[in-house]
């Protein structure tokens, strides 16, 4: 999705543009020459600290707009950004294709005009106000906004990367982009808008002109993280950045049978992903024995080493047997391990690629979250220093 501005107060020069010859040329050169899908216009400036328009005002903008898609030649679908469901109408009837609210369905008049007009809309994670768009900080709050005055068939979902508000923080930003496979539990398409923004920036001290690189790494791995559309002013770069980061995403099992039974595998990690994706169905509240089906939808593999022999017997002993939490260990051959350091070595080494110390054992403890937490409380009191590690391991979450 590119951008094209046509307010003078919008912060990215390169993209503002108010004469519409000039915008049409722009947008066939610099967006959809260099590979753009979508044009997103922007009425007015997402900059917090100004006014925001009216549905009027930005009314008298759309005209601007609207030339300018009738002046283009290229093939593209164009998006008005807009929070109002009377800017949306009007520019949908006058050849846009879809809309773009950056207030999460605020004007609660905006789902029916999309489901009227039968077009894509995109929601931004928002507050009920109008005047506060993005203005959401925890990444819960973020997920729950986004099912705030429901969806349309054709919902696309944002999740309100940037500096939308004075309290949101860097941190903030950080955390909801780790979490963004969350998201992917409402079944919906992702729309990313994370172009050369400060959280980004202050990773590698960077201006906003010399933010393109940190953009286009995070571009990928919002991709891979199950992004499908990334809004950008950077085209070229950032499509062959997505087109990376789709390249590398694991690739999933997705069939259907003759009779209509269909199964398509999950992109799940940790276990609140698949606490979003439980809910999404409405079967959050299963349970399986005594442990949770979200909990057992993630395993995780942890290597322990610097092993002494009452360890090895706690832990092979706590994941024995039929009462035992499902979860596994699995002791390396001390051979293997003494080859190693020798080989290492050998190469010119000193031996440090191997992290058991002296005289410890190396072993793989497989579970899910709440077995390995099973067997931690299993073989406390054996260890001091296995008690810390698996005590880590616990905290460290899901």
């Amino acid at each position: 999705m590119g951008v094209l501005n046509v307010s003078a107060e919008s912060p990215y020069d390169p993209s503002v543009y108010d004469d519409p010859g000039e915008a049409a040329a722009y947008v066939d050169e610099e967006l959809i020459g260099e590979g753009a899908d979508i044009v997103d216009v922007g009425l007015e400036s997402a900059n917090k600290d100004l006014d925001v328009l009216s549905a009027e005002q930005e009314l008298d903008r759309l005209d601007t707009a609207v030339e300018t898609l009738e002046s283009t030649s290229g093939d593209a679908v164009w998006s008005i950004e807009t929070r109002y469901h009377e800017v949306a109408d009007e520019a949908i009837s006058r050849g846009f294709d879809m809309v773009n609210d950056i207030c999460g369905f605020a004007d609660p008049e905006m789902p029916r005009v999309c489901r009227e007009h039968d077009v894509a809309v995109s929601k931004m994670a928002s507050p009920p106000d109008l005047e506060r768009p993005g203005a959401i900080e925890d990444v819960d709050d973020i997920y729950e906004a986004l099912s705030m005055n429901g969806v349309t068939d054709k919902t696309i979902l944002d999740p309100a990367f940037g500096g939308w508000s004075a309290e949101k923080t860097h941190e903030d930003d950080r955390e909801t982009f780790h979490r963004l496979r969350e998201f992917r539990g409402y079944g919906r398409p992702l729309l990313v808008s994370i172009n050369r923004k400060s959280f980004l920036r202050t990773i590698a001290g960077r201006s906003t002109e010399e933010a393109l690189p940190v953009s286009l790494a995070a571009t990928s791995m919002a991709v891979e993280r199950g992004a499908h559309v990334i809004r950008t002013h950077d085209v070229a770069e950032t499509r062959d950045a997505a087109l990376v980061g789709a390249e590398f995403a694991r690739d999933r099992y997705s069939g259907r049978g003759s009779d209509g039974v269909a199964a398509e595998e999950l992109d799940v990690t940790t276990v609140r992903e698949a606490e979003r994706h439980l809910d999404r169905i409405g079967a959050a509240d299963a349970a399986q024995g005594d442990r949770g089906v979200a909990d057992s939808a993630v395993v995780r593999t942890y290597e322990l080493s610097g092993l002494d022999d009452p360890a090895v017997g706690a832990l092979r002993a706590a994941t024995a047997g039929p009462d035992a939490p499902a979860a596994a260990f699995a002791l390396g051959d001390p051979n293997r391990e003494r080859s190693e350091t020798t080989a290492s070595a050998a190469d010119g080494g000193d031996g440090a690629t191997v992290d058991a110390p002296a005289g410890g054992r190396r072993g793989l403890l497989i579970g899910t979250p709440a077995a390995v937490s099973a067997v931690r409380d299993d073989v406390s009191g054996v260890s001091p220093d296995l008690d810390a590690v698996l005590g880590d391991i616990a905290r460290h979450g899901n």
